[in-house]
Order: C-alpha cells, then structure tokens, then sequence
C-alpha cells in the first residue's frame, strides 16, 4: 500500500493554531548560487528585452512583438523551468519557479504574458496530461515554439466558475468532442497556439455537473476572436474573448477524466496565486528603486526631498510591507517543496504529490495573493507620491506601473472572493478533523472569563516578547472566528464582512510571524549586530500588524455580538493585542536612510 501522509511536514493553516521555529522556514538568504544565477539570468533579461521596449510593447498594434519577446525568453529556458527534464525542461523546485516569478515580475505587461504560458496554461499539462499528450506538447511550450493561454472566464461566469456555459458533445464516431461557447479576457489569446478550454460535456441532453477540460489547438476550425480588448493598464498583454464555433477536439485531448475540469481549474488557480503574489514582489522592488533614485534627484526648498521624513516614511514602509511579503511568500513556497518531497518520499508519484502539497497550502497561497497584491497597490500608489507631478506624468514610470497594478487585485480570483476562501478552507478542514480549530478557540473563551496571567517568567532567546504578542494576537483571531461559528453556524458563509475581518486577522498573524522568523533565522546565522535593519523592519511590521488584528477584530465583534458578550469580547480583543510601544518613526528612518544611502530597495 501506498503511503499518502507526509513525515514531518506541517500542514497548511496550522499556522493558527501552533508555533513554527525559525529552524523550519526557509528565507531568501538561503537560495543557491544556482538559483541565484538563474535570477540573474531573469533580470538581465529584462534589462536587455523588456523594460527598453515599455512603450513599444504597450503600444502594439499586433501580439508580434510579445510573441517574439517570448521567443526570446524560451530559447534562454524561462519558458520551462517548471516543465520536467524529459520533456524539454528544467524540473526545477517550487521555490525556484517562484524566483523567476518574483524576478520576472517586474515586465509589466510581458510578465503577465510570461506566467500566463508558464503557469496556467502549461501546468495543467504537466499535471494532468498523460504520457501522450506530455510528450506532444510540453516540449513545444518549453521551447516557446508554442505558446499557451487558458479559457476559462465567460461572460457570466468569474469568480463562479463552474457556472460556466460552454458545451462539448462527443461526435457519433466518439473520435471528437465539438465545442461551442464564448470565452473572456483570455490572456495570449492572439497569439496563443494551444488553449485550456473549460466546457461542460452534454450528452444525451444532459449537461455534466461540473466541468471538463481540453487541450485545444489554434488551428482547429472554429476558431475565433475579439480585436485586443482596451484595458486600463498592461496594455501589452494580448487579451481577447475567444469564440468555439463546432470546434472539434479529438477525445485524446480530453485533460484528465471527464467531470475533473472543476478541480484541475481550482489547484491551477493556487499556483497562480502565490505566484501572482510573489510576482507582485519583484514589480514593488523595481517601483521603490525608481522612488528612491527620483528622491534623491529631486531637489524642493535646497535640498534632496529624500532628506524629508515624511518621504522618509513612504519608502520605509514600501520597503517594509514588500520584505515582509517576500519572506511569507518563500516560506509558503518552501512548505509546498518539503511536503511534494515527504510524501514522494512515502512513495507517492511526483505529479500527484506536488498536486497534494499544493491543495495543502490553498490557504497560504489565497493568503499570499492577497497580500503581494495590496503591498504593490500601496508601493505604486505611494511611489507617484513621491514623484508629486510627474508621478502623474506618463513620461514617469510610476504612470505605467501605478495602471499595470491594479490588475493583481482581480487576476486569480478577486482579493474578496480569496479572503473568503481563506476562513472557508480553514473551517472545512476543522470540520473533516484535518485541522483542531475548535480545541484552541474554546480554550481561549475560557481564558477570557479567567484572571489574566500577570506572571512575568523570565525566558531567554530572539525575540521571546514579539512572539508572545504573537501567541496572543492567535488567540484574537480563533476567539472571534469561533464566536462567529457559533453564531451564525450554517449561514456563517452570508456573513461576507465578518469571514473578511476574520481573513484580515489571518493574513496579518502569518505575515508577521514570517518576518520574526526569518529575522531570527539571520541572527542565528549573521548574529545580531549584521540585520539591524532587518529587525527594525520585523518591530515595525509586527506594531502595524496589532493595529490591524485589533482593528478588524473589532469590526468582526461588533457586528454580531451584543451586551455582556460583547463587553466579554472587545475585553479580551485588548488583551489579545496589546504590545509595548516602540519608536517606529526612528526606526522607519533608519531604514529609509540605509537605502537612500544605497540609492536602491536593499533587502
């Protein structure tokens, strides 16, 4: 018999409920030499191809020119660093398809158009495809000889997916599926040659329940398209609504097993996630770089306006808010990478194991896409501060990359729809016993009717107090998270606020312990005295973080808890978060200080 469960690895969500020792994350600092040359190779990349050609690319009146791009970028292996050895790929871990994510996420509309053939429109070949269709096609998408988008998205059908209105009916012969429907805002669209089309297969004039998918050929008769749709921002990215008119599929390009389109879509949709959020990190260090280098320029009143502190603020906490997501997006991806090898490691086949680990850390992966989004919503809209005038200015890069932004708050489901994914997956699983929510959420009401612990036991190590806060600001969410089970129990999911208040208090809790442990993981390794600003970075962070927590927790209460529970709940709220205070302000300028120095993001 196969074995199935992983040996160590801890599971997806437990961060709520238990303490992670620095020793068990993995931070950037960590990478190869390898793996850092392959990043280099990424950003050289763009140096030389991409960001000469912003305007040439934005302004396109065909898909040619990014279509070339990608020629370019196959033929130096971007194109297959998650696409297996024996197929024409690099077979490289998850955390380094995540580099080059992060890396390459700084092109502006050809990185939308890079992970979008990489991600969801290989990937469902590399894990779902057979041998056969393996071996057709993942060869010409690691290559760039083919390029790949992904059909989803209809007209009346977004974030419900499974909604979607696309037919498929099996020929008489049973040698062809024809299709018919309408797809949107389909990425590659223009110059795509294979597409992942999602379609419910009707038979008999019964429809499927859920969707299937197939691997679709631009040369199929049927085909048709939309003119480039006119969008706000990544102008460059070649998006269209795709018409199936009786396109015949042969059967042997059924993905998977009929019914499976549904699951296929969701696990697809994670990895685009935290990619999406780690790409967002590398679009956010190239938007602070352009800030700093403009501060420094820009002379008002005599002076540098990087000598003032309110800029001093605004590129402190832009550096701030993008370390913090860098180091939860590579800890995530790292908990992916150990579980695919625990349980292959157990005996597990490799693509079924890197799509178990993968549905494992669903939620740190909505987690992470939500907050790589905000952090670069907040990066460009702070960096056109900085800039004043001619951050309004579409001769500025803060005009191009303020618009390219917005995107990421939709793409990969809308950050809404991802917080309530986050409590949703986190409840399902307490509910199948795969995760002890409610243990530790009625340990902690009892805690609050009880005499506080005023026991000041003097332990020693890195950070002992922050991770008590730590421990605390836990314990806020699972009271209220708990209280809110037991309130509205089935009809929990109408509550859209409160599930959006109770995610708010998750993704800070996991963010904010993610830079305490790599900050402690570099002072075991560096020692103290070398990440100063590193620490500072973690406090500050940590002080946002319990603002936060406290903020969105008393929204949660307050909107269904009434008299004495109420009082009971706000009481252990403030408990649960409080923090002794810090000087951020100093703290904030010494960070901005080192990178003015530097003239560049330096962490």
């Amino acid at each position: 018999m196969i074995a199935t469960e992983p040996k160590a690895s801890i599971k997806g969500g437990e961060f709520l409920i238990k303490e992670t020792e620095a020793s068990q994350v993995f931070i950037p600092e960590e990478f190869t030499e390898e793996q850092q040359m392959i990043a280099a190779t990424c950003r050289e990349f763009l140096e030389r191809e991409i960001w000469p050609r912003l305007n040439e690319i934005d302004n396109a009146k065909s898909p040619e020119l990014i279509s070339s791009l990608m020629d370019k970028a196959g033929e130096l292996g971007l194109l297959g660093t998650s696409v297996p050895e024996q197929y024409g790929g690099f077979g490289t871990n998850f955390n380094t398809s995540m580099l080059v994510a992060e890396t390459t996420g700084a092109g502006h509309s050809f990185s939308v158009a890079l992970s979008a053939h990489t991600g969801i429109g290989t990937l469902p070949i590399v894990y779902y495809g057979n041998e056969d269709q393996k071996s057709k096609y993942l060869p010409k998408l690691a290559s760039g000889e083919w390029k790949a988008a992904y059909c989803l998205t209809e007209p009346d059908s977004g974030s419900d997916a499974n909604s979607g209105k696309t037919k498929a009916i099996l020929t008489e012969d049973g040698k062809h599926y024809v299709l018919n429907g309408q797809k949107m805002w389909i990425t590659n669209g223009g110059f795509a040659d294979l597409y992942i089309v999602f379609a419910k297969i009707e038979e008999n004039g019964q429809t499927d329940k859920n969707l299937s998918a197939f691997i679709v050929e631009r040369t199929y008769e049927g085909i048709t398209m939309n003119e480039p749709e006119h969008k706000m921002g990544i102008k460059g990215s070649d998006t269209r609504q795709i018409f199936f008119n009786d396109v015949k599929v042969p059967v042997e390009n059924l993905l998977s097993e009929r019914g499976n389109g549904f699951k296929i879509a969701v696990n697809i949709l994670n990895i685009g996630r935290i990619k999406l959020g780690i790409a967002a990190v590398g679009g956010s260090k190239e938007v602070i770089n352009n800030a700093i280098r403009y501060a420094n320029e820009r002379k008002q009143f005599k002076t540098a306006i990087a000598n003032f502190g309110a800029i001093k603020h605004k590129l402190a906490e832009m550096a701030i808010k993008v370390y913090v997501s860098e180091t939860a997006s590579y800890r995530a991806g790292q908990n992916i990478d150990d579980l695919i090898e625990d349980l292959k490691a157990n005996g597990m086949e490799d693509g079924p194991a890197k799509l178990k680990a993968l549905e494992q850390f669903a939620i740190e992966c909505a987690i992470m896409k939500v907050h790589g989004s905000e952090t670069l919503d907040y990066v460009v809209d702070e960096g056109v501060q900085v800039y004043g005038g001619m951050g309004y200015s579409a001769d500025a890069p803060m005009d191009r990359a303020y618009r390219d932004a917005r995107i990421n708050r939709i793409f990969e489901g809308t950050n809404e729809i991802n917080r309530m994914l986050i409590v949703d997956m986190l409840l399902k699983r307490a509910m199948k016993g795969e995760l002890d929510l409610m243990a530790p959420a009625m340990a902690v009401a009892k805690e609050i009717m009880s005499i506080p612990d005023f026991s000041s036991d003097e332990e020693e190590g890195v950070f002992v107090a922050e991770k008590k806060v730590l421990k605390n600001l836990k314990k806020a969410a699972l009271m209220v998270a708990g209280a809110a089970v037991q309130k509205f129990m089935m009809t929990l999911s109408d509550e859209q606020e409160i599930l959006m208040n109770v995610a708010d208090m998750a993704i800070e809790i996991y963010a904010a312990e993610s830079v305490l442990l790599r900050v402690e993981k570099l002072i075991g390794t560096q020692g103290e005295e070398s990440v100063v600003l590193q620490k500072q970075i973690a406090l500050v962070y940590l002080h946002e973080a319990v603002e936060k927590v406290a903020s969105a927790g008393r929204a949660a209460v307050t909107s269904f808890a009434e008299g004495d529970e109420l009082r009971g709940m706000l009481m252990g709220l403030k408990r649960f978060t409080k923090i002794d205070p810090m000087n951020r302000k100093d703290a904030r300028r010494q960070i901005a200080d080192a990178m003015i120095a530097e003239n560049k993001y330096i962490f």
